[in-house]
């Protein structure tokens, strides 16, 4: 209960009048948005009395949520405005509690990480090339932060919290997906229109198929967990069923490398490799970009402008990838060699936050310029690496390359530590969830979007939590055996 609640008289007087203005401004401009004025107020209203059912509600919104355009600045409704809500009630936590954040929490090593990240990210901005994008930018990771990092830490308590999370996101993600998929299959199913399918709901195809991808390990954790309830079983089955063919319809294939390579973390958890994954991964990376830079080797794989372009078909998109005459991949390798040519002027701190757009074009080399090389959507680096490293520097790129590692570390001594069955598949299901996340971001920068980031970073803030719940396990477990050895 927070303390900015109304008296009975004063609360019906301001429900009449929020009503007739409601009315009022919708008669006079045809406004639609007017309507939701009521809506608006009964949700602060919810706040006030029970913030946390109000916390499950933003959850239910996220996969609803489309992007809107109000001028020259955009939104997501109806999830944006509530983030907002959520850092007035942030602030408001704050002030009237001394010691708000537990010392578990504060020592947590993610925790730490996301702090070192935010910190640069003010750093970078000051810096910034862009001050006032990279000041917007900042704003939005504020309530970012705090809606799917912070406020978890109040609101999943107990295993029913977990469980209702799952359902208040699978159900209206259900939901669109099914819309999706009927209007694509009035299309025939088509690739080269799969983006007019999943508008307004998602804003492209890389998208839609990113939060699939990720969300669909849990949904593979569910089943596992419902042991012995055969119908519910079957249902679930299904699901899966359904959300691995859309992944393939969305023609995405960052997103079916992801699906892969979550499970295959979810193994490797299992069998204690999961260290071994990223520091890899990371060899392979530098050893790759060692051998391109090189005399310029990458040179050697320009594209021929006249056939590189978009498919037809998916199977020719596919091909096409493999002989690197596809337009998209070429077009990342564009931006990834603008990129890192960026970096050597701006090392340390960038560019600044939402800056990459305004200055890379003279860093590209023309020889990989395709047909979308003109980015009229402004889209960036295409990569979360390179993403980091040209808006805010090594620093930045270095922190999130450490933030992976110590993400899956913590996962494998967590799932090691719990012997409750429920919280073990849990900490693999959101260890396969960031994995996912992870692939989409190597060819993406979707972390930023609310939809993505609200998986990623919840993911992070729940294995947090899970953490400290697996060391309470321990000691409990510890304390009982030494009163039975007594």
């Amino acid at each position: 209960m927070l303390p900015f609640q109304l008296d009975n008289k004063l609360g019906k007087a301001l429900s009449l009048a929020i009503l007739f203005i409601s009315v009022a401004l919708f008669s006079f401009t045809g406004n639609y948005i007017a309507l939701a004025l009521p809506f608006i107020y009964l949700f602060v209203l919810l706040v006030g009395a029970n913030w946390k059912t109000a916390y499950w509600i933003l959850l239910f919104t996220i996969p609803f949520s489309f992007l809107i355009y109000l001028g020259p600045l955009s939104t997501t409704l109806p999830d944006e405005p509530i983030m907002w809500v959520f850092l007035l009630v942030f602030v408001v936590l704050l002030a009237s509690t001394p010691k708000l954040f537990p010392d578990w929490w504060l020592k947590n090593r993610l925790v730490l990480i996301i702090a070192l990240q935010f910190v640069w990210m003010l750093v970078a901005v000051i810096f910034s090339q862009e001050l006032l994008l990279s000041v917007k930018f900042t704003l939005a990771k504020c309530w970012f932060l705090i809606s799917f990092f912070i406020m978890p830490l109040f609101v999943f308590k107990e295993k029913k919290d977990f469980k209702k999370a799952f359902l208040l996101l699978l159900v209206p993600m259900l939901i669109t997906v099914i819309i999706i998929m009927i209007r694509h299959a009035g299309m025939g199913f088509n690739f080269r229109r799969v983006e007019r399918a999943i508008m307004p709901i998602y804003y492209n195809h890389v998208e839609y198929s990113t939060v699939l991808s990720m969300f669909f390990p849990l949904i593979v954790i569910a089943y596992l967990l419902n042991k012995g309830k055969t119908g519910l079983r079957i249902i679930l089955f299904g699901i899966i069923l359904f959300f691995l063919v859309a992944i393939y319809l969305s023609y995405a294939r960052a997103a079916m490398v992801a699906v892969v390579f979550a499970l295959l973390v979810g193994v490797a958890i299992r069998m204690r490799l999961v260290n071994w994954i990223m520091p890899g991964i990371y060899v392979v990376m530098i050893l790759l970009m060692g051998y391109m830079a090189n005399n310029n080797t990458y040179l050697d794989h320009t594209p021929d402008f006249q056939k590189t372009y978009m498919r037809r078909t998916f199977t020719e998109h596919v091909i096409a990838t493999f002989k690197g005459q596809d337009m998209s991949s070429m077009e990342r390798i564009y931006r990834w060699v603008a990129g890192v040519r960026m970096s050597k002027e701006h090392p340390i701190v960038g560019v600044g936050p939402n800056a990459f757009y305004y200055y890379y074009k003279p860093y590209a080399v023309s020889s990989f310029r395709t047909y979308v090389s003109r980015n009229f959507e402004q889209s960036t680096t295409h990569n979360y690496f390179l993403y980091m490293l040209v808006e805010q520097g090594w620093p930045a790129m270095i922190l999130y390359a450490i933030l992976l590692y110590v993400f899956f570390a913590q996962a494998q001594k967590v799932y090691f530590r719990f012997k409750d069955r429920f919280y073990k598949l849990v900490t693999m299901g959101i260890a396969m969830v960031f994995a996912a996340g992870f692939v989409n971001n190597f060819f993406s920068e979707l972390l930023e979007t609310h939809k993505v980031g609200c998986l990623f970073f919840i993911s992070i803030s729940l294995l947090v939590i899970l953490d400290k719940k697996s060391k309470d396990e321990q000691a409990a477990l510890a304390k009982d055996e030494d009163a039975v050895i007594r």
